[in-house]
């Protein structure tokens, strides 16, 4: 039987799949950029459900202002948002279904035959922002500035890829 508790799990669970097929379904590009920020604004759901408001926030500011924001911009400045995507040749969508269920059945059998222990260990994760801030620039060996500074990076590249889409693909004037 389900517990109460459980069911918004689900439901989030549930409007991200939702979400993240949409996303790579739809033809018309706008679109699937809109349904990429609902997806990722269902993982910031998921994070506030944790209770750890600070990386529901990243998550958010990040990805969701951030990233998909960008998109949005670089698909406006290429004057593209009505234009759909051309179909896929039915080859690669069979390729791709197969991999898809090769990769879910192996993901399930790893899962299913994992032996789960609990931690030997009583200490809980500390969600507050003064400890996750001294995770984050700290030098200790458990802390978090390699992927920090790899965000950073990631922003730069999908800044530098919206530059490039928004000047390559501009119409000639005439």
């Amino acid at each position: 039987m389900m517990e109460i508790s459980t069911l918004p799990f689900y439901l989030i669970a549930a409007f991200i799949l939702t979400m993240g097929v949409l996303t790579v379904t739809t033809r018309r590009l706008f679109r699937s950029a809109i349904w990429l920020l609902f997806t990722l604004i269902g993982i910031a759901a998921l994070y506030f459900l944790m209770e750890v408001e600070f990386a529901a926030a990243v998550q958010i500011i990040v990805y969701v202002g951030g990233i998909v924001v960008l998109i949005i911009f670089s698909i406006f400045l290429t004057n593209q948002e009505g234009a759909e995507m051309p179909a896929a040749l039915t080859r690669r969508k069979l390729f791709a279904a197969i991999a898809a269920l090769c990769g879910g059945g192996w993901v399930i059998t790893l899962l299913n035959n994992h032996t789960w222990m609990a931690s030997g260990t009583e200490e809980t994760f500390d969600p507050s922002v003064q400890h996750i801030g001294r995770l984050l620039v700290g030098n200790t060996p458990d802390s978090y500035v390699i992927p920090f500074e790899l965000v950073s990076i990631l922003l730069l590249a999908a800044m530098i890829g919206c530059i490039v889409i928004a000047i390559k693909s501009r119409p000639e004037e005439k």
